[in-house]
């Protein structure tokens, strides 16, 4: 079958040129048709999805957002890359029973939107998570189910500035998504499959979803957190030998706990061993939100590892330090290490 530009009223397959041997096959692929698209959250990621499927005049594409956030984005629309996107706005209510629900919220923001992701999801709404980190499923499946979880990543290196976010399209390594138990072919991957097709998004399906996820959490992790305590572009990975055995410090720690869980990330390397290209320049979303006087996503990363290590009985030092700096640096930006003033009390080295 061949995916088609036009709107057929069947989300992009020719209905007049199925094979007969797998028509039971598509008719369960259609009952996974993402005619209706609810994105929840409009940042840096959230920009890339509604970026490529803006292009899908087939669908309805919407972003979830009440009271002012919503009023702001029904004004402003959505600026990307030097274009303004207006997709409709919905609250949580407005989007129930939407067919996909592309969830692409800061890892802090995703227990207050619970709520909101309960009131969106139907009997047959997929949820794709593209959230940092491992373990955003599960806390989506305590709320709505784990059958209405297709797993999933993104990769791409997007960054907001005064009119809007960019990101590169050329070099975005795009999306992965599979199903976390056999089979991987399954009907709605086809369908996901299918609703991308046809746009400029990168994406492609794996069978190997979970080594895929914690594949790019070790990117995060190694890449992600040192320069966001020196304040550097990622260059400093390949000029600083310093840098650089603070990065393999952290890595070793989390493969040991891989490792220790069953994930065998080898299986992925050699296809996602890499994130997407940047300028030494580049600041990733730690120090973006440090630049910015946010609070980061370390409980995530470090805080995760850190946990998990626990557990296992698995050593996390470089982590342990990791996340102590970080959340510092953060205690910073919130003012607590401003000692201007009169009547300061003193204090010395102890």
């Amino acid at each position: 079958m061949e995916p088609i530009k036009e709107n057929d009223g069947r989300s992009g397959y020719k209905a007049a040129e199925m094979d007969p041997a797998n028509h039971a096959d598509d008719i369960e692929v259609e009952r996974y048709e993402h005619q209706k698209v609810a994105v929840l959250g409009a940042g840096a990621v959230g920009s890339y999805v509604i970026w490529g499927l803006s292009a899908r005049r087939d669908i309805e594409l919407g972003v979830v957002a009440d009271g002012p956030r919503g009023e702001r984005l029904v004004k402003e629309g959505c600026a990307i890359n030097g274009k303004v996107y207006r997709p409709a706005v919905w609250t949580p209510q407005e989007a129930h029973d939407a067919d996909l629900l592309i969830v692409c919220l800061k890892y802090g923001a995703l227990p207050g939107a619970l709520d909101s992701i309960k009131a969106v999801t139907g009997p047959r709404t997929t949820i794709m998570s593209l959230m940092n980190g491992v373990d955003s499923e599960d806390i989506i499946a305590s709320a709505v189910g784990g059958e209405h979880l297709l797993y999933s990543l993104i990769k791409v290196a997007s960054h907001k500035e005064a009119d809007g976010f960019h990101f590169d399209p050329a070099t975005t390594v795009g999306i992965i998504f599979g199903e976390k138990e056999p089979p991987c072919d399954s009907p709605r991957v086809k369908a996901v499959e299918a609703l991308f097709g046809g746009t400029e998004l990168h994406f492609r399906a794996t069978d190997c979803i979970q080594e895929e996820m914690w594949s790019k959490f070790r990117l995060n992790v190694c890449n992600n957190l040192p320069q966001a305590i020196l304040g550097a572009g990622v260059g400093c990975y390949r000029d600083s030998v310093h840098m650089k055995a603070i990065s393999d410090g952290l890595r070793r720690e989390l493969e040991a706990i891989a490792a220790a869980k069953g994930i065998d990330m080898q299986k992925v390397d050699a296809v996602s061993g890499k994130g997407c290209a940047v300028k030494p320049s580049a600041r990733y979303s730690t120090l973006q939100d440090l630049d910015a006087g946010r609070h980061t996503e370390i409980d995530m990363f470090s805080g995760a590892l850190i946990r998990m290590g626990k557990e296992l009985g698995i050593p996390t030092p470089y982590n342990e330090f990791t996340y102590h700096m970080i959340k510092a640096l953060e205690e910073k930006n919130d003012g607590k290490f401003d000692y201007t003033g009169p009547n300061q009390e003193m204090t010395w080295a102890r």
